[in-house]
């Protein structure tokens, strides 16, 4: 069983290929949805994402609590995606309007991550897991914003080093950054000896 992480901006084609992949594994399909339905132009790409999935996979909408939902619920599928880890924070995130303690954040953003680690070690089954690369752009300009960027980087790392392959969606191209390419990294002649 493998542990796959997509990671990528917006519609960089993460969906399209974790798609791809679960179909290439050709096993039952567990998909866990975090997405909320906040107003209608979300609720339009939550149903765009609906018809795209394949009828045969069953469906387990969460927004917190995510590892504890799965073990659950897994039932017999053997493949898990879960779609995604951005709006996973963002549900933790907004438990809290305005006000911030981002450490009481950090610690519940932390637990979650940590409680579907754990689910991914209890259970034997192949997950891919979505998130968004948000620290390659601007600096939010308020302290929200840059306690999300950083909470979400912190999860992504944790998810990342548990994942045994990792690729970066650019332009709807998967780069695997996990494993390395081993060709693609061979030192030129002469450097590093």
């Amino acid at each position: 069983m493998k542990n796959i992480l997509i990671i990528g901006g917006a519609r960089s084609g993460k969906s399209h290929f974790v798609q791809e992949l679960a179909q290439r594994l050709g096993k039952p399909v567990l998909f866990v949805a975090t997405a909320v339905a906040g107003d209608e132009e979300m609720r339009q790409r939550i149903e765009e994402h609906q018809r795209a999935r394949s009828a045969a996979w069953s469906t387990l909408e969460v927004t917190t609590h995510v590892g504890n939902q799965i073990s659950q619920k897994i039932g017999e599928a053997q493949v898990v995606i879960v779609d995604c880890i951005t709006l996973l924070v963002n549900n933790i995130f907004s438990q809290y309007n305005e006000q911030i303690d981002a450490s009481l954040i950090e610690k519940k953003v932390t637990s979650e991550i940590s409680e579907l680690v754990d689910c991914i070690n209890r259970i034997d089954a192949s997950f891919i897991i979505v998130t968004n690369e948000v620290g390659m752009g601007l600096v939010p300009a308020n302290k929200m914003g840059r306690l999300y960027r950083d909470l979400l980087g912190k999860a992504n790392q944790l998810l990342a080093q548990r994942a045994d392959e990792v690729y970066l969606m650019v332009a709807g191209l998967p780069v695997q950054i996990k494993p390395p390419n081993i060709l693609a990294h061979k030192p030129s002649p002469g450097l590093g000896d």
